[in-house]
């Protein structure tokens, strides 16, 4: 036997060839060695057509139960879910059931309750299960974990974060909607972001208050939302994530005994992805953006001069998430991304619903 022979990539199944589906999730499992798209998920002609049209190797299958129930199954090494969210615990509960790994969209559920009992599900059948949170390979992100190691801001008293955006008109669709069982709004969605990247950076919440309101005329989830959080290392996290924002705020600034670090604008691959860019491309440094979005480290100085030290910015790096999926699968290693993370990002969430429907501070563990 050859042991330097290339391993047989790993048959992934995709569920959903929306937004994510097609934005996300199809092009990075297609840039990852060892992976390839074999099946795509989607009961819309156009969306199907599209998904022929970027892989035309790829088959299309009308139901999510042809992976599990069909002649797919057998074949498959991995399933994506990438579908509405409401769809999220139904589908991981069918993948883990038939014993097939899943990786499932942001946020994995409702409730952090359901969370755990997917987490539980898959300690039951040995199946792998891991979450898609790619914002933890922001550029920004990444780069305010190494002046994190490396001690640049001293000992760390206040972290702002915003995921803002100017969108004052209504798209329409699930994502936008009232109803409780389509798990819409801004504090689930980009929400489910911020916590997360706050709760890896500064550990468990111990208190959470919330205010979340709709602004926009004929909206009917929340589109204007901020979060508060004392975390149990004396960190306080104030997140803001928004569609009504006419001024964008800067999306990170933090605040330590010795420095603060402020950086403005998004992380450059959402908008490479929807470009039709992608990781590998020729000539293309995967992730990287010009300098004068540099973020600045220093203290003391009006921003309104520019000062402050520039600080590179580290190139974001969606691919290694799907390259962790793919070595985890081969070696049995751990998730990148875990299902229990997700249930404490949850926990937030839950409390962060509550607090502004009660006006209270609410506390979590």
């Amino acid at each position: 036997m050859n042991d330097t022979a290339p391993a047989t990539p790993l048959r992934v199944g995709l569920v959903g060839y929306g937004l994510a589906g097609s934005v996300f999730h199809a092009p990075l499992v297609s840039a990852t060695d060892g992976l390839v798209l074999d099946t795509v998920v989607t009961s819309d002609p156009g969306r199907a057509a599209q998904a022929r049209e970027a892989y035309p190797d790829v088959r299309i299958a009308g139901s999510a139960d042809e992976l599990w129930n069909g002649d797919r199954s057998p074949a498959l090494d991995l399933v994506v879910i990438a579908s509405p969210n409401k769809t999220h615990v139904p589908l991981a509960t069918a993948a883990l059931t038939a014993g097939i790994p899943v990786v499932v969209d942001k946020p994995l559920a409702a409730t952090a309750a359901e969370a755990r009992e997917l987490a539980a599900l898959s300690e039951r059948t040995g199946t792998f299960l891991s979450v898609f949170q790619n914002r933890r390979w922001d550029n920004d992100f990444l780069t305010l974990r190494r002046l994190l190691a490396a001690g640049e801001l001293g000992e760390i008293q206040r972290f702002e974060s915003r995921f803002e955006r100017w969108r004052p008109q209504l798209k329409g669709g699930w994502r936008e909607s009232g109803a409780p069982e389509e798990i819409g709004g801004l504090l689930y969605d980009l929400g489910s972001h911020v916590v997360d990247q706050a709760l890896v950076l500064f550990g468990p919440a111990v208190r959470v208050y919330a205010e979340a309101d709709v602004r926009r005329p004929g909206a009917e989830a929340d589109d204007d939302t901020f979060i508060a959080l004392t975390h149990a290392s004396g960190v306080r996290s104030h997140l803001y994530v928004s569609a009504t924002t006419a001024q964008l705020g800067p999306r990170f600034r933090v605040l330590g005994s010795s420095a603060g670090y402020v950086k403005y604008g998004l992380d450059p691959q959402e908008n490479a992805l929807r470009e039709g860019q992608r990781p590998g491309d020729p000539g293309r440094t995967w992730g990287e953006e010009p300098e004068h979005l540099w973020g600045r480290l220093g203290s003391g100085e009006s921003p309104l001069t520019g000062a402050g030290t520039p600080v590179p910015t580290a190139p974001g790096d969606y691919p290694a998430y799907y390259a962790a999926v793919a070595g985890a699968l081969r070696s049995g290693g751990p998730a990148p991304v875990t299902a229990l993370e997700a249930a404490h990002c949850l926990d937030v969430l839950e409390a962060a619903r509550q607090s502004s429907r009660d006006g209270v501070t609410v506390k979590v563990g």
